[in-house]
Parts: C-alpha cells; structure tokens; sequence
C-alpha cells in the first residue's frame, strides 16, 4: 500500500512502570458530572450523561517530574482548567453493561480538559457544535497510565488542582454523578468501544481562567500527578 504522503505517527501516551506506549484510539469526554460543577455552569440534578470528543493528536503527554508547557491557545481570552480522572480502555466493546465495564479498564491517569470557554460560551449562545471550545491543539494534557492492578481501588481517590500553589479544584471520583462503571456502559451504548480509548470522566467544581506563566498542578490520590506551565 502507498499512501499519498507519510502517515502521522501514532498518539501514544507512557504507561507506567513499563517501557509500554498506550496508543490513542479515541478521546472521549463526560459533560458536567460533578453535581457542584453543573450547578456552577447552570444545570442541576443528575442529569442523563452526555458526552463529546476530541480529536487523538489533542492529547500533550506530560511527563512525570517535569513542568511540560501547555501553549495558551489562540482565538481566545477565557482560557479554563478542569481536572479530570482518565479512563483507558484496553478491551473494547458495544453495549458493555455495569457489571462487566470494569473488566475493560486497562488503568487511569489524571488529565486536564482545557477549554477555551469564550469560544463555547458562543457556540452555545447560537446553538451551534462548541468543538471549537474544546477539540483545539494540545487541549487534553494527561500524565502516565498507571494499570489498573497497580492504581488499587481509585472509586474514592481524592481529585485536585492547583495554580501556583492555591486549591482551585478539589473532589473525591466517588461524587462522580455517574460513576466509572456507569460512563462505560452509557458510552458503549453510543458508540463501539475500542482499545486504545481515553474517557476523561468530568470535573469538580472551581474551574477558572488561567493566564500566561500560570502553573498548573493536578493530582489523584494514587496516580502520577501532572504539572504545567501555561506559555
């Protein structure tokens, strides 16, 4: 086979404890499911989950012990932060019941769904797709993949984040409105689930802008925290 030009190479994020690479299927994404986050962004109650994607190549592995830059993006001035835990799937699957999602964990990483919020607030106002909100160049910053055996029990791991050294977020993943067996099985119901997949599972409370300079540090109780420093 010849192709019309040389492939882009394949998005892989380090796993842990290994000289593996967890190679990027699809990022997926769970919308406001942290009661006092929906609330901030104007929703209550435990709504039906939603979700949306962005593209593989969003993802900036952020090596564990360095300070990685996160470029501040263009075509924005409301730049925010979330914290979120990561979900890799190693086994993939369609309509994967409750009972049977946590079999398809190949571990967790903390991550950060960096959202141009402006540009959101926009689409949302004229009822249009917000991708441009949140799909943009190194939008998805995430650390090693710890497996799953080695991460323990993770369903009520602390969750935070700090810039330049003040809490802005901070949670427990058993406030997850919908948990992690449960985000597989509505996620696998929409679409098939492939190895290689990352669902980025939501955020506390307390998302704010960030500007250049900044410091970013975000950690889960059990897993590789991650630090940047927004350029």
């Amino acid at each position: 086979m010849t192709f019309a030009f040389p492939p882009a190479p394949t998005v892989s994020v380090p796993v842990l404890g290994s000289g593996a690479l967890f190679p990027v299927h699809r990022v997926y994404c769970v919308g406001r499911n942290y009661a006092e986050h929906a609330q901030e962004m104007g929703h209550t109650g435990r709504e039906p989950p939603f979700f949306f994607m962005k593209p593989a190549d969003a993802v900036l592995v952020v090596p564990p012990g360095s300070v990685t830059a996160l470029p501040y993006p263009s075509l924005t001035s409301n730049f925010h932060h979330e914290i979120e835990l990561v979900v890799a799937i190693g086994t993939g699957g369609k309509n994967i019941t409750v009972e049977q999602a946590p079999s398809h964990i190949f571990g967790y990483a903390v991550g950060l769904d960096m959202t141009r919020r402006d540009l959101q607030n926009d689409m949302k106002a004229q009822g249009r797709p917000w991708c441009i909100g949140k799909g943009f160049d190194q939008s998805a910053p995430i650390g090693p993949i710890t497996p799953k055996a080695a991460a323990g029990s993770i369903s009520q791991a602390a969750i935070d984040l700090q810039v330049n050294g003040v809490q802005r977020q901070h949670g427990t993943i058993d406030q997850l409105i919908w948990n992690i067996s449960e985000t597989i099985a509505q996620l696998s119901a929409a679409w098939a689930l492939q190895p290689g997949d990352l669902i980025y599972t939501g955020t506390p409370a307390g998302v704010g802008a960030v500007v250049r300079g900044d410091i970013l540090n975000g950690s889960i109780s059990g897993l590789t925290s991650i630090e940047l420093k927004v350029s």
